[in-house]
């Protein structure tokens, strides 16, 4: 099964990062067969028999309390966002009714909220990474990824990313985007497994591209909070821009991702210059297909 197999999975690649001296154990003599702990080491840790710990890691979680999961976090040395995924693991195993993903309705304030916000590219995106809304300089910006976009479904940042070679181009840090989109796609999978969209986009994916299915067995997860994105655009070059992705109260997981420039760099002279040729575009209606085919008006 698919639950047991993301347990398995994700336990064994945490135990395998660490080491002995890091968990404050004896290296041992002789030749050790596993990289990282062995299982019998993070039972130790955890204070709970060899036997018991290896039947959780072959996917038996269902049974383990949430003392005895924080036992095992702690052991492999989890981080908060990790903990989370080991619980939403085990709850998903429990077959206890989780909140479902949220849908592909933008609430109209939502949107009207970012509209609110001209200066500054804004979007709306679920746990599936379904580009659900965006204001008029949120849409520029990602100009690429509306003019690959093809389907009667939105746009999704992880086809995108490993479905389209020009996505190497938008994003020169290509790989740690692309690590981060993944990572996002795992921890939606432990809290929604059986969400059709997202186990249809995932099969997908992993038929795909080979990218994808290497990066999926890490089993690494991330909340994608906030951080640094560069982006390059055809027409301005490439901006250096600080994002914060907000959770929406109330919409079952909707995301508000806004990008933000350092005050006085040449992100900010960029994004005004975008800005400037989004309201031109907007402006005149007969060259609103330019910007999103990678030209501006007067720049074709």
């Amino acid at each position: 099964m698919e639950g047991s197999r993301q347990v398995r999975d994700f336990l064994m690649s945490r135990r395998a990062r660490v080491t002995p001296e890091q968990a404050g154990l004896p290296a041992g003599g002789g030749r050790r067969r596993v990289s990282g702990l062995r299982r019998e080491e993070v039972a130790v840790l955890a204070g709970v028999s060899t036997e018991y710990y290896a039947q959780i890691e072959r996917g038996d979680i269902a049974r383990a309390s949430e003392e005895i999961l924080e036992a095992i976090a702690s052991a492999l040395q989890l981080d908060d966002v990790e903990r989370q995924h080991l619980i939403d693991l085990a709850y998903a195993a429990r077959l206890r009714p989780r909140r479902p993903m949220a849908s592909g309705r933008v609430p109209p304030n939502v949107q009207r909220m970012l509209d609110a916000m001209p200066d500054l590219p804004a979007m709306i995106q679920n746990a599936r990474l379904d580009l659900l809304a965006t204001n008029a300089l949120g849409r520029a910006l990602y100009a690429d990824v509306y003019a690959h976009h093809r389907g009667p479904r939105v746009a999704n940042m992880a086809c995108y990313l490993f479905l389209q070679e020009s996505s190497h181009e938008m994003f020169p840090d290509w790989n740690a985007v692309a690590d981060d989109a993944v990572a996002m796609l795992q921890a939606a999978s432990a809290r929604t497994p059986r969400t059709k969209s997202l186990v249809e986009l995932i099969g997908q994916l992993s038929t795909a591209s080979v990218d994808f299915r290497a990066k999926w067995a890490t089993r690494n997860v991330s909340a994608h909070r906030r951080g640094r994105k560069r982006i390059r655009h055809p027409e301005v070059g490439e901006l250096a821009l600080e994002y914060e992705a907000l959770e929406l109260p109330g919409t079952r997981g909707l995301q508000m991702v806004t990008f933000l420039p350092v005050p006085g760099s040449p992100a900010e002279d960029a994004l005004r210059l975008l800005g400037s040729w989004t309201a031109t575009r907007r402006a005149r209606p007969d060259d609103s297909a330019q910007l999103d085919a990678g030209t501006t008006p007067g720049h074709a």
